[in-house]
């Protein structure tokens, strides 16, 4: 059944057991009529239970945090990364380059085996991860490392791990056509264009003096189209808050129609534009977003992941779930309670959901630590 069918059947029981019949109203509506986008209440959960150690680890390693996966078009099996070790985006001390593993994995999505390994050497700090319908895994490193050699790229491997292709220049970051500053997520689109989420720096940034002094110091916050073989084609965006810039551009996404949606993390917006970057319409009821994940029956799933009392007070962290032609919510997968972030929760960073309707995420450095493990998984209600 697909995803969307089954959160109707979580809506439509919601609906019976409040005393209201199919014939009066439509399920979804009657489920978000009194909801509350902020704090998730009254939205069902269609994925009520979480798998916490649901992946497996070579023997001998430990979890690091992660903030992406994706699911294997060709097989439905989950693609993800976990960054060796390292409990902190990019911070000091250990990294992909000063633990040499194989960050990269495939896992069976109904065991946790682990079903390929790869990427020894490559990597800094793993950010976002994308598989195209050919079965390639492309990877961003958003950091570099101290010898400037190292970082600041997008690699696209085979399925087998073999490196095709690397966009920007290793370990220099600059905003030229040349080069890449903290890319975030990477996606192709259906005629193989490639395009990169670009610039990490901006999502802290909260007045209009900082955000001058970030572009006039080169960081970046926009989204880079290239070719199929990598060419640089145009780009747009830089830090703001208007439609069109951004405050980190923390995932990207296609919908059905081509459109390319973007998680504008520190804006807490999802920004839709065409593939040559007019920006068409937002989305605002799905919180402080660090990715998203649409499903082939185009419903939105989009995880907040950084909603605290000092960033955006008194939204709860979470999946949000709406449908994609419409800034509305019919689900909310909630976060578990953490003396880390009282009143609001934690949770992930990346998002996927398979043919089933269960739901993925990707642990963070917020919330390894409760998760337990780099990957949960939450399985669809009635399985």
């Amino acid at each position: 059944m697909s995803s969307s069918r089954l959160l109707m059947s979580v809506l439509f029981g919601a609906a019976i057991l409040s005393g209201c019949t199919a014939e009066s109203e439509p399920p979804a509506a009657m489920a978000t009529a009194a909801a509350n986008p902020i704090t998730g209440e009254g939205l069902p959960n269609p994925n009520p239970t979480r798998i916490g150690s649901w992946a497996t680890l070579p023997e001998g390693r430990e979890w690091g945090s992660t903030a992406g996966l994706d699911i294997d078009p060709t097989d439905g099996h989950v693609w993800g990364y976990e960054r060796c070790a390292s409990g902190s985006a990019g911070g000091p001390g250990v990294n992909c380059d000063s633990n040499r593993v194989d960050p990269i994995f495939k896992f069976d999505r109904n065991t946790g085996e682990i079903l390929a390994n790869f990427g020894v050497g490559v990597f800094v700090t793993p950010h976002g991860i994308y598989v195209d319908d050919e079965g390639n895994v492309w990877v961003t490193d958003f950091a570099g490392n101290a010898e400037g050699t190292k970082g600041h790229q997008v690699h696209k491997f085979s399925s087998t791990g073999e490196l095709l292709l690397s966009l920007g220049v290793a370990g220099q970051p600059g905003n030229g056509p040349d080069n890449l500053n903290q890319p975030n997520d990477v996606i192709i689109a259906p005629d193989g264009s490639i395009f990169v989420a670009d610039g990490h720096s901006g999502q802290n940034l909260t007045t209009d003096q900082e955000m001058a002094e970030a572009r006039a110091a080169g960081l970046t916050g926009r989204i880079v189209k290239y070719s199929p073989e990598g060419e640089y084609i145009m780009e747009w965006g830089e830090i703001g808050t208007d439609h069109g810039q951004f405050r980190t551009p923390h995932a990207l996404e296609f919908d059905a129609q081509g459109r390319l949606w973007v998680a504008d993390r520190g804006n807490h917006r999802l920004e839709i534009f065409d593939q040559e970057g007019n920006y068409l319409e937002s989305r605002y009821q799905y919180g402080r977003i660090s990715d998203l994940f649409i499903t082939e029956d185009e419903m939105v799933y989009a995880i907040d992941s950084e909603s605290n009392r000092l960033r955006h007070i008194n939204w709860r962290n979470g999946v949000r779930i709406g449908p994609v032609d419409q800034d509305l919510l019919v689900g909310f997968i909630p976060p578990w309670d953490s003396d880390s972030r009282p009143n609001h929760g934690v949770t992930g960073e990346g998002v996927g959901v398979d043919e089933d309707g269960n739901v993925y995420v990707a642990e963070g450095p917020a919330s390894l630590s409760d998760a337990g493990s780099a990957f949960t998984k939450y399985v669809v209600a009635g399985m």
